[in-house]
């Protein structure tokens, strides 16, 4: 043995080699408060995935006020003083220019251009064109990036709701909760990294069903939990009244080691997804019962949020919920508020809407700007589609409605890196797109960035094939990012 290898072993003693241990004993114990499951029982690409982002996120949460139905841009937020001039003259053909119809007009043999009849007004400091309608929204106008110029291919409900929620217009693909779920794990061990809430309206509905807050190909773990009204927010949630906290553990406990059999006899991972979601259930019976209730909130957020927030199962009963878990970690909060559905009596039904969404949807901006949450919270407003600057069926200025259109409609975003203002313009008779387009595609590709996810890279391989929200479209919108 040479001299310097002989003085190297007598140097690594036992003191040196704890010495050395520890730093390592360190890093591990790092990762694991950083990531939870890091070492739990995943399969290797969800490993590589959970908590991970791709690179630094802008935002940290979701909560998508979703308006089923499809509000009228033009009544709300895309202000158009050529329609109320040339109010019931027919839409000249080379605006419309052979597009598709739906089977409610596709039988007109005119189609009378109908203005809103509602007031608009400049608000804030950009300046932005609001509705009268939206008073409450109006004051929160600063903090909003009102997108004008969104567009999809669907033209009918269903599809164009599932595409919204899914990227597919087909069932069986994961929504975008999942996808979040999947790509960013929870941030609280004892909730769902998904809840889903449901409200109505008191305008024409479009039905809401399981499937767009469905995994999909995804682990079962990733699921929406749906959140309901009533006495029980969480079905099967609590015991029995013949069954104690102990006993229950004591059978959880027992059907873990069932199931782990099951997983060392069959391989599958879904053996595994019930396993935990069996301890999530356990888990959420502590901690949403705190949650849901709202009688702790002082008067003040009453009163910001109205009295409906009292009420379960209104639209402001559910955004104040939606702050709640997402101040508690909850990933994605989606919110589906049915009633938008304005084919006939639009100027009536669109009051009762806004008279039941406005004040809370602004409640909520304020809400998480005053506890410092906005800036790591990405709110969304809008619905699947927006809608024609045609009457659809009886003409008449006080009572007209208004047909699906795919071509333009407009949300709003808020909070989570966005760049406050307006973004997109339509043509003077709100039909067609004239400046930055934004399809569902780059929509999506956009909310996944402002979460610190590639859309590219986040996939998943299902029957051969690695799926993405995007598909095969999607850009990130760099003009809506801050």
């Amino acid at each position: 043995m040479n001299k310097e290898l002989l003085e190297y072993s007598l140097n690594f003693n036992r003191r040196r080699f704890l010495s050395k241990m520890s730093l390592g004993i360190g890093s591990v114990a790092l990762g694991s408060l950083l990531i939870p499951d890091l070492f739990g029982e995943k399969n290797p690409e969800e490993m590589l995935l959970a908590g991970l982002p791709h690179f630094a996120p802008k935002a940290k949460r979701i909560i998508y006020l979703f308006q089923n139905g499809a509000p009228s841009q033009l009544d709300l937020f895309d202000y158009k003083p050529k329609l109320q001039e040339m109010f019931g003259q027919d839409l000249p053909e080379s605006i419309r220019n052979g597009q598709r119809l739906t089977g409610m007009t596709a039988g007109q043999k005119t189609f009378p251009l109908a203005g809103s009849i509602f007031n608009f007004n400049q608000h804030g400091k950009a300046r932005t064109w609001m509705s009268e309608i939206l008073p409450h929204t109006a004051k929160v106008v600063d903090e909003l990036c009102v997108i004008k110029s969104m567009y999809t291919e669907a033209i009918n409900h269903d599809p164009a709701l599932t595409f919204l929620q899914t990227g597919a217009q087909v069932g069986n693909r994961p929504s975008m909760g999942s996808w979040l779920s999947y790509g960013l794990g929870s941030e609280n061990k004892n909730l769902p990294a998904f809840c889903v809430l449901l409200s109505k309206g008191k305008g024409n509905g479009q039905g809401v069903y399981s499937k767009l807050w469905s995994n999909g190909f995804l682990d079962s773990v990733h699921q929406g939990v749906q959140f309901s009204s009533g006495d029980s927010p969480v079905l099967y949630l609590n015991n029995h009244e013949s069954i104690n906290k102990v006993d229950r553990r004591k059978m959880l406990d027992k059907l873990e080691q069932l199931n782990a059999e099951t997983f060392n006899q069959s391989g599958d991972p879904e053996v595994n997804a019930k396993i935990q979601q069996y301890e999530m259930a356990y888990r959420m019976q502590t901690a949403v019962p705190d949650i849901t209730d709202v009688s702790k909130e002082p008067d003040d957020i009453v009163k910001l949020y109205g009295p409906d927030c009292l009420i379960p199962g209104t639209f402001a009963a559910n955004a104040l919920l939606s702050r709640k878990l997402s101040e508690n970690g909850v990933r994605f909060v989606q919110l589906y508020h049915q009633g938008w559905d304005t084919h006939g009596n639009l100027p009536n039904e669109m009051r009762g809407q806004c008279m039941d969404t406005d004040q809370a949807s602004a409640a909520l901006i304020t809400d998480l700007k005053q506890r410092g949450l906005l800036d790591e919270t990405l709110v969304i407003w809008g619905g699947e589609f927006g809608r024609t600057n045609y009457c659809q069926g009886d003409f008449s200025k006080e009572n007209y409605g208004r047909d699906h259109h795919p071509r333009c409609f407009s949300i709003w975003m808020a909070g989570g890196g966005v760049k406050p203002g307006s973004y997109g313009e339509t043509d003077e008779f709100g039909y067609n797109i004239i400046e930055n387009p934004v399809h569902v595609n780059d929509f999506h590709a956009t909310i996944l960035h402002l979460m610190g996810l590639d859309h590219e890279q986040l996939t998943y391989k299902h029957l051969g094939r690695r799926y993405r929200l995007t598909d095969v479209g999607g850009k990130v919108v760099q003009g809506l990012i801050s």
